[in-house]
Formats: C-alpha cells, structure tokens, sequence
C-alpha cells in the first residue's frame, strides 16, 4: 500500500517536471537584471520598437517587457515569452513571490553616454518590466533587481493576428499575438492573383512586400523562431470596391484584425 502511494507519488512529480518542461523553449535559467519603467496602468509602455500598438486592444496588457539591445536581437525576439524570478536579494525581493511571465514587446535602448547604470547596454541581459509585473518580484523602492529568467512558450487566445497597411507600392503587416515560440521568423505573403513572394523584416513585427497587391485577397505564411511554420490561407479578403482610389484609402486609414486559427503547438 505504502510502495503504491510512493510510485504514484513519483508518477506525480515526473509527470509535473514534464509538463514544466515542456513549456520552456530552454530549460536552463539564466541570470540578468530587471527595472521598470511606465506606471500602473501602463502609461509609457504601448507603441515601441516591435510596432506593436495598443497592447490592451492587442492581446499583450500589462504582462510584457522591453528588452536591453543584447536580448532584443534588431527586433527579432519581439513576441517572444519569457519566465523571470527575482533572486539573490532577500532586501528587495518579494518572499515566496514565484516567477511571472512576459511577452517582448519593447526595446530598452542602450545609453553609451553613462557610465554608471547602464543596465540596457551590451552584454547586459536585462528586461525593463512594466510596473505591475516589476511589483509582482520585487518592492516598488528597489529600483533594480537580480533576476534569473529562461524562454518558455507563449500562451496567446483569440489566434494569430494581422494588421495591414500600405498602398499600390508596398503592403507592411504587422503580425501579433502569436503564440508557441512567439517570434516571428519569417512572413510569406500571396495574392489571390499572384504566387507566394517573401516579406522583408522592415522592423519589430512589421514585414513588408514591395509587390503591388491592392484589390487581391491575401494569404500568409508565418514561422517562428523554432521553425514552426503555419499558413493563413485568403486571411484579408479583397476589397470589393471598383475605385482604386477608394481601395487605397481603405488601405491607407483602416486596420485589418483578422482572427484566425489558434496558434499553439
């Protein structure tokens, strides 16, 4: 009875170490630092260097995170998810606070004027945290902590989405929300009316074509950083307008958010 209890006891926990392992991307932690910046509600932290915009409208809220040069990676880890813990400083660290979980949403640029504090300088691995997820590891006054953080997947609902722009000259998507690995690697673009062409990373999230594919309904190819690709077959429909005038500025001032399929893997 007692040997029974013990395996299923064992069966428990290795079933748990599987199930945490599977939601990190690389098991092993890492040590780094972590400030914030914005207030409560998050003032300061929409817009920045990924091109997202809204993050409340966007699926991301107040668990996200700008990223020191070393880390951001010229944008490409935008959307990327990330395990943090504060540790090594019983004065600032909340006890028994546990770890919390952001999405990379920012850049924290580098500042090579200073000398002293210059936590989002190359090598330095750090996250400038908004304040309600600084305040979840860490009191308020500590300004500055040392934290351990690994990749894990992202968790995202409602599916991928796109938001598109542009004119008869170029299309620039932005591609968010995406769950698994997070960061998007690469972005395939066709037309209801052309083959598949590949998009250019212009910056963050954003993935522009230099194809004229106004008045066609469009399709996407997405991969992510562990090479998981998934297609978003006919995902904006064509504007059914006779004007191109009209399409252009439909193009021009409205956003597409277009809901699709999950993205989990």
């Amino acid at each position: 009875m007692i040997m029974a209890g013990f395996k299923n006891f064992v069966m428990f926990v290795v079933l748990h170490l599987l199930m945490a392992m599977a939601m990190a991307i690389d098991t092993a932690w890492y040590y780094g630092h972590a400030t914030f910046y914005g207030d409560m509600k998050g003032g300061e932290t929409m817009q920045g260097a990924c091109g997202y915009g809204d993050l409340f409208k966007q699926g991301y809220g107040l668990k996200t995170a700008a990223l020191s040069e070393a880390l951001f990676n010229h944008g490409s880890t935008c959307g990327a998810c990330f395990e943090i813990m504060c540790v090594n400083d019983p004065q600032w660290c909340i006890p028994n606070a546990g770890t919390i979980k952001i999405t990379a949403t920012n850049l924290c640029p580098p500042n090579f004027t200073k000398t002293t504090d210059v936590w989002c300088n190359p090598p330095q691995k750090h996250f400038d945290l908004s304040m309600p997820m600084f305040v979840k590891l860490a009191y308020y006054k500590a300004g500055v902590i040392p934290v351990r953080y690994r990749r894990v997947l992202c968790s995202k609902q409602g599916g991928v989405k796109f938001e598109i722009k542009g004119n008869r000259y170029w299309t620039l998507v932005t591609v968010y929300n995406v769950g698994g690995a997070g960061d998007v690697t690469n972005v395939k673009i066709k037309g209801s009316n052309s083959g598949w062409q590949q998009m250019n990373r212009n910056w963050g999230q954003n993935w522009q074509s230099g194809r004229a594919l106004v008045g066609q309904s469009l399709s996407f190819q997405v991969t992510t950083s562990d090479g998981k690709m998934v297609p978003f077959n006919n995902a904006a429909p064509e504007n059914s307008s006779e004007s191109t005038a009209f399409t252009l500025q439909s193009l021009q001032c409205c956003k597409w958010l277009l809901e699709h399929l999950s993205f989990y893997f």
